[in-house]
């Protein structure tokens, strides 16, 4: 399928007319005020590296993105967007179409998804629409923007370790019977397998005994080493090691199963729990790969996570029509579930600084800094974290008795700490504790044992008082947070940071994001970045329509006591 640029067609005169004369009646539909906004929001000449310029022409990739947006905003599925262009006056409107155009089949816009996968072209429409926004003063960089993120399940079934590793070899066998069904025949016995292996795992209950549960996974054990040593056997087809489906068990066996050679012959063994890799590396589903079993706050899940950041500056009535400008929504971010959220905290912010959207204080939880990466996120970018620290976990800070850290004078030029009594530490040594970088402070035992207030200070029986020390900027970054965070004001302030639970509220509610629609992270990570421009295009429709921003839903008991109390 090939491209040729060109700008948008206008509105044809009878469509205009028409779909006019519908909207009239009700609210102005947004598909339409998008078109009368923003014009070609997405020219076809930012995706032409997707499309070869030559063959037969297909349709235009900037039309594609835009049905594609706002089959987010409706949460359509792929038929259903495709019979909204069909069909549908406001969307023909949108896309500039006559009102007899029949429109595209439904498989359109699965190849163009793909195809924006291929060219790493996922946060194209993103940008370009944050990209118009900047140049209408919507968005810009400094002020204020908070990120939280929230767990996405995979579009696929959560396995047990039985079910995993059943229905990795039954998918391999299923398209080897594709691919090689005469090769297949000969290599494995067909007849048997496929009473074993024919129904999807999902369709039978596993045998409630645990004896027998495991006797079924040595089965499918010996089963899987089978077929690997005949798919790399010399009689077998070079090009069956290459199918992506066998590399699936290959992999999934190596972190399942292990064989040991005894007297007896080569013995498949199951691995244990302890033995299991990472989970940052372990396979939970044959049908993708990129999904991984995460764990947030006890709740856990199979597939992804997802990290929002939007604007978050104090409202400003806008000086032409009074309305504060919307929340925008600038960055989306896309991990497997395994990965923390302080692992993405300098990430989302070299995100921001190549959109030249980095604001000048961002609004964080406390599972995203630390010492080190206050300091170095203030450094690198310029960004002051507001966010809540851990708190001092010592003996004294945690009982709320004695001297903790804070209690101690650290004179970082004379490299010496003193403590609460006028003593000076002895010893003073560069450390590294769990692969991080700290200075190990220590009080001469003879002093601390005659000290009247010891057992305030110190639990141990004959050593001195020794404390544990961040480098000196993290640690003076660390002390001022923990600080600030105890004041009713930085609490007040703090409390921004709350409205990004209502995003995520809206996300899961309006484009389903806590549910992936694809398979594998690249599609999973396009979703949400066409329903981050979804949800800030419905943003912009309320601004335009003259909405309230941030309207909060109230209860008739909830304005009762409010009047009350007034």
């Amino acid at each position: 399928m090939s491209m040729q640029s060109r700008p948008w067609p206008q509105v044809p005169e009878l469509t205009a007319q028409v779909a006019r004369a519908v909207a009239a009646r009700g609210p102005y539909p947004l598909a339409m005020r998008v078109r009368d906004e923003l014009g070609e929001l997405f020219p076809d000449t930012e995706f032409a590296e997707a499309f070869a310029e030559r063959g037969r022409p297909g349709w235009s990739p900037g039309q594609l993105a835009l049905v594609t947006v706002l089959q987010f905003v409706e949460n359509l599925t792929d038929r259903a967007a495709a019979h909204r262009v069909r069909y549908g006056m406001d969307f023909k409107y949108a896309l500039g179409l006559e009102l007899d155009d029949p429109g595209f089949d439904a498989s359109v816009l699965s190849e163009f998804r793909a195809r924006l996968v291929e060219h790493n072209l996922e946060e194209k429409a993103l940008e370009l629409l944050l990209s118009s926004l900047r140049d209408r003063g919507l968005v810009k960089a400094g002020g204020k923007q908070r990120t939280d993120s929230t767990r996405v399940l995979a579009a696929v079934r959560d396995l047990n370790r039985l079910e995993l590793a059943g229905e990795t070899l039954r998918a391999a066998l299923e398209a080897l019977a594709c691919a090689a069904p005469d090769w297949l025949a000969d290599a494995v016995p067909v007849r048997e397998w496929a009473e074993r292996y024919g129904p999807r795992t999902d369709s039978w209950h596993p045998p409630a005994s645990k004896t027998k549960r495991a006797e079924m996974a040595l089965v499918y054990g010996r089963d899987g080493f089978a077929l690997l040593e005949a798919v790399h056997s010399p009689a077998a087809p070079v090009w069956l090691r290459d199918l992506p489906a066998l590399r699936v068990p290959r992999t999934v066996w190596m972190q399942n199963y292990h064989r040991t050679v005894t007297e007896a012959g080569t013995e498949v063994k199951r691995r244990e729990s302890e033995d299991l890799p990472p989970g940052r590396l372990r396979l939970a589903s044959p049908y993708d790969t990129d999904a991984r079993y995460g764990l947030k706050q006890g709740s856990w899940w199979t597939g992804y996570k997802v990290h929002i950041s939007e604007t978050c500056d104090d409202p400003v009535p806008d000086p032409h029509d009074g309305e504060p400008a919307p929340r925008i929504i600038t960055n989306i971010a896309t991990t497997d579930a395994t990965v923390t959220d302080a692992e993405m905290t300098e990430p989302i912010h070299q995100m921001l600084a190549a959109r030249d959207l980095l604001p000048a204080e961002h609004f964080l939880d406390s599972g995203y800094p630390s010492a080190e990466l206050i300091v170095a996120v203030k450094r690198n970018f310029g960004v002051v974290l507001v966010t809540p620290v851990l708190l001092n976990s010592s003996p004294q800070a945690s009982a709320g008795a004695g001297f903790d850290r804070t209690a101690f004078t650290i004179d970082w030029d004379k490299r010496q700490a003193v403590c609460p009594r006028g003593s000076t530490s002895t010893w003073w040594s560069p450390a590294s504790q769990r692969g991080t970088p700290a200075i190990v402070v220590k009080f001469d035992k003879q002093t601390c044992q005659a000290c009247p207030v010891r057992d305030q200070c110190t639990r141990s029986r004959t050593g001195g008082r020794s404390l544990s020390l961040q480098p000196r900027e993290q640690q003076e970054a660390l002390d001022q947070a923990r600080t600030e965070q105890s004041s009713e004001q930085w609490r007040t302030k703090y409390g921004t940071r709350a409205g990004i639970e209502g995003t995520i509220h809206q996300a899961v509610a309006v484009t389903g994001m806590r549910r992936a629609r694809y398979r594998g992270l690249p599609k999973t990570h396009l979703e949400h970045a066409f329903s981050a421009v979804a949800l800030n295009l419905l943003r912009l429709d309320a601004w335009w329509n003259g909405h309230p921003l941030d309207r909060t839903r109230t209860g008739h008991l909830a304005r009762l006591g409010l009047s009350l109390a007034a």
